[in-house]
């Protein structure tokens, strides 16, 4: 049995206060057993404009952001998702939206850059989003061994998409991490049934840490974080505001759920990797 966390935040645009409110829910979950800790998207900024986060951007493996990761990992001696940071991108004036992995020495063991961004219109709302003005795409599929399984790396909208889930499926994913800030509407409408499907279909952990609530910019997220196992039950959930779930990861009954259900067997059509 894996402990692990999920966390919960409504992230402002003060990077030191969001750090500091991501130490305390840090420590909340090392001081419950947690082996393995999962911050959201946008953990350490959500600006009051979108290019704030550029001006926060941060060079790979130097800058306050990823020193807090590093030295929070170390200080627990546990596993940690860095729900996605801005780091340097290849033009001055857009980002790579990071997310990384570290391990209890405080080591970056991997790093996936957020593939799939969100340009679009919400339906009914009048609400428009354009995050390939400010990110720039990532294109390398991350799934990594840990001691509590192949871990895959992804990021809120990448929900919608489950050919990058089958692909990790084919790299042996066990457990997804999904740093996620979906809208109050579009999270309302789908991100539930998202969640639990990713789980379902690829018969695997999901650990999905959410932005939650009303931020400085206006914009309100939907939250509802949660830990969901193979077969599509929720383990715990966070409905709305900041704070930290828990629940324990069985490899055992991932395995035997596989073998009892081999759906994954029975895969007449596979996905080209991107």
């Amino acid at each position: 049995m894996t402990q692990v966390a999920s966390i919960q935040m409504a992230s402002g645009p003060n990077v030191n206060a969001n750090l500091l409110e991501a130490e305390r829910m840090i420590e909340e979950a090392a001081k419950q057993g947690a082996e393995l800790v999962v911050l959201p998207e946008n953990f350490a900024i959500m600006g009051v404009h979108e290019t704030d986060k550029v001006e926060q951007r941060e060079a790979p493996g130097e800058g306050p952001i990823q020193e807090f990761l590093f030295r929070q990992a170390r200080r627990h001696k546990l596993w940690l998702v860095g729900g996605t940071i801005p780091l340097e991108a290849s033009v001055p004036d857009r980002i790579r939206a990071a997310c990384l992995l570290i391990n209890p020495e405080g080591e970056q063991v991997a790093r996936y850059d957020k593939m799939h961004l969100f340009d679009v219109e919400v339906v009914g709302s009048g609400e428009k989003y354009t995050e390939s003005e400010t990110i720039e795409p990532g294109n390398d599929i991350t799934v990594v061994d840990t001691p509590f399984g192949r871990l895959g790396l992804s990021v809120c909208y990448d929900l919608r998409f489950p050919e990058l889930y089958r692909v990790m499926l084919d790299r042996g994913v066990e457990i997804l991490a999904v740093p996620s800030a979906f809208t109050a509407l579009t999270g309302k409408a789908h991100w539930d049934v998202l969640v639990r499907t990713r789980a379902i279909e690829n018969l695997c952990y999901v650990i999905a840490s959410a932005q939650g609530g009303y931020h400085l910019n206006g914009r309100e997220t939907w939250g509802d974080s949660m830990i969901v196992d193979p077969w599509g039950t929720v383990l715990k959930r966070l409905p709305r505001g900041p704070g930290v779930i828990m629940a324990k990861l069985d490899r055992g009954y991932l395995e035997s759920t596989r073998r009892l259900f081999p759906s994954i067997e029975h895969r007449r059509i596979k996905c080209s990797e991107v």
